[in-house]
């Protein structure tokens, strides 16, 4: 029986709670989990790909069936195939994420249609956090403690204070 090996993919900027909440269940549910840290031309990054990929590792690294990548300024079911991935794990916080995330859904099925799409619905805690919110919380000096990590925290406000979002 082959191994079941998923592909969670995002830009990461940075992870939040919701994001690690969805790695840890899907790393119940799969024998592997590759998280990507990938491009998404629409948004403006604070953190570069490789201190994305550190903050994640700092977060998964108890979780020893977690794998994380650089997947900078490929498509996502390009990576999967180059991986030899076969299901992609997408999260929803609300009713906005599933038109999107259908939308991605599509077009990687276009794509790649042998490349599946696994949904998992976040942690109703966190399901209208996103990182632009928490950047944008952050950049104004409140509270982000509940939904990032310590670490993330204290990076995120470093970073801020040298570059302050405007």
């Amino acid at each position: 029986m082959s191994e079941k090996i998923a592909l969670y993919a995002g830009s990461f900027d940075p992870i939040t709670n919701g994001h690690l909440e969805i790695i840890k269940r899907a790393a119940q549910i799969f024998d592997k989990v590759i998280v990507a840290v990938m491009t998404n031309t629409s948004k403006h990054y604070l953190f570069s790909y490789e201190e994305k990929q550190a903050l994640i590792l700092n977060q998964v690294q108890e979780l020893k069936n977690v794998e994380v990548i650089d997947g900078k300024n490929k498509l996502t079911v390009d990576l999967a195939k180059e991986l030899d991935v076969h299901v992609l794990v997408r999260s929803m916080r609300n009713t906005n994420d599933f038109i999107y995330e259908s939308g991605v859904e599509q077009i990687n099925r276009l794509q790649a249609d042998d490349i599946e799409t696994v949904f998992l619905l976040s942690d109703p805690q966190y399901s209208n956090v996103s990182s632009s919110m928490i950047k944008e919380v952050a950049s104004f000096g409140g509270d982000i403690s509940k939904l990032v990590d310590p670490e993330v925290a204290k990076k995120l406000i470093e970073k801020l204070s040298k570059n302050p979002l405007s």
